[in-house]
């Protein structure tokens, strides 16, 4: 072999080398790129329909319901209904002992009907005592008359001065009775006066003893189920007293306009108005929903844990707090009770065709790690700025990681109402941008800018659990 040929030999093998070296170089390079970028989900952003909810839970009451207490005190002699029995109006309940009661009433009666025999008696003696005073009246008249003449004859000495005082001492006495009528009529209307009192009196005393003796009658005050029943034929009930609770008999539920009594969280209840549609499920009835619409909702707020409203309480509590809520059900069935678990998700607000993106996709940072980013990239949220003071360093931002070619740049967003799992954004995005969407645990700690690498298979199971 000659020596041209070996020199050429020799700078092949040296461009060879060169080659696969360079070759190697490319492939780390491009290897290490490939293993920095992060792995993560996306998700284009597109128009939808965005339903907010709030979920609160609680129990079902009838609308309208009453404890009927003893008003007496006394034993039970007759319970005429059962827990659960459906009522009338009117009809009877129960009956508590009222033999004294029912003796009261008697006497007053009696009283009262004794009273108006005598009230009957001054009137028919005033009526005579009138006529007795138009006897006296119609006499006196008679002796004036006989007097006026005696007068004139005494005076000419026709009559003796015995026959004139006969005349003048019969006068008298006419006027006399006149008086004397006139003061027993004053009399005996003063006694119709009294008897009149005593009537109303007795009277009033019967309209007592009557009240006592009705109060030992229970009947329905309105159509309803007897809901609960706590005490048995025989017992003694009493009335309350002061601070001390009387008997309950029973309770009396209208069940014809049922309601979902839910406690609703104080960051929640602000979004709920009267008048918004409810879907309301009853854990004794785990397949079924029904509808409702709220009518009530409370002023006071209630401490979760001790369930006393806080209008009720002189101290200030930072415990959890939440309000009442009612929703009535727009068709209960007959087989509810009260008592029964509920929950209710009220609609409280509804948006369609509007931009909304994942929920998890929206995160937070700060305006200083914002900041740091390449200021020649002017696609971000941010341009250089490294006059930022440490507050405005710390300014929390808003937004959604986009994809921009290999990178995510962060884009602050403004957002609307939020369903339950997707977010109205009202500001910041346009349909067809490509969002990151996960994983959550990428989310925490992606950076603005960071290179990435988009895979959209199934997430695997350290995944899904650190999510």
């Amino acid at each position: 072999m000659t020596r041209g040929n070996v020199k050429s030999r020799k700078k092949l093998f040296i461009i060879i080398a060169v080659v696969v070296v360079l070759g190697a170089a490319v492939a780390a390079t491009v290897a290490h790129n490939s293993n920095s970028a992060t792995a993560v989900q996306t998700a284009k952003v597109a128009k939808q329909d965005v339903v907010s909810t709030v979920s609160a839970s609680g129990e079902i009451k009838p609308k309208t319901y009453v404890n009927i207490g003893a008003n007496a005190f006394g034993k039970i002699t007759q319970l005429y209904v059962k827990e659960g029995d459906k009522v009338k109006k009117g009809q009877l309940l129960a009956q508590i002992e009222n033999v004294q009661p029912e003796a009261d009433v008697d006497a007053n009666r009696a009283a009262l009907e004794a009273a108006r025999t005598d009230a009957a008696a001054q009137v028919a003696a005033i009526k005579t005592a009138q006529a007795n005073l138009e006897s006296a009246q119609a006499n006196q008249e008679h002796a004036k008359l006989d007097y006026d003449r005696a007068v004139g004859l005494y005076k000419d000495k026709l009559i003796a001065k015995s026959d004139f005082d006969t005349k003048k001492a019969a006068y008298d006495s006419a006027v006399a009775s006149v008086a004397q009528a006139h003061a027993q009529i004053a009399q005996y209307k003063a006694q119709q006066e009294s008897s009149e009192r005593r009537i109303t009196q007795a009277n009033a005393t019967l309209v007592h003893s009557k009240d006592v003796l009705q109060k030992t009658v229970y009947t329905a005050p309105f159509d309803g189920v007897i809901t609960n029943l706590p005490v048995r034929q025989g017992e003694t009930v009493v009335i309350g007293i002061q601070n001390a609770l009387g008997s309950t008999l029973m309770t009396l539920a209208d069940m014809s306009i049922i309601t979902a009594e839910v406690q609703v969280d104080e960051t929640d209840i602000v979004n709920v108005k009267i008048g918004q549609s409810a879907d309301v499920t009853i854990d004794a009835m785990p397949k079924k929903v029904f509808k409702g619409t709220v009518t009530q909702i409370g002023d006071n707020a209630v401490v979760r844990s001790t369930g006393i409203s806080t209008s009720q309480s002189n101290v200030a509590s930072q415990e959890a707090k939440d309000f009442k809520v009612v929703v009535t059900l727009n068709d209960p069935p007959d087989n509810l009770r009260p008592g029964l678990s509920a929950t209710a998700k009220i609609t409280t607000a509804t948006k369609n065709n509007v931009i909304a993106i994942p929920i998890q996709a929206l995160t937070i940072r700060q305006r200083g790690d914002l900041e740091k980013k390449d200021s020649k990239d002017k696609s971000s949220v941010q341009a250089a700025s490294p006059q930022l003071n440490p507050a405005q360093a710390k300014e929390e931002l808003q937004g959604v990681f986009v994809i921009n070619g290999k990178k995510a740049d962060f884009r602050q967003v403004e957002t609307g109402i939020t369903g339950t799992t997707d977010i109205e954004v009202t500001k910041g995005l346009q349909p067809g941008d490509e969002i990151v969407t996960g994983s959550y645990k990428v989310l925490r700690t992606l950076r603005n800018g960071a290179p990435i690498k988009v895979d959209n298979s199934a997430p695997k199971k350290e995944d899904e659990q650190s999510s």
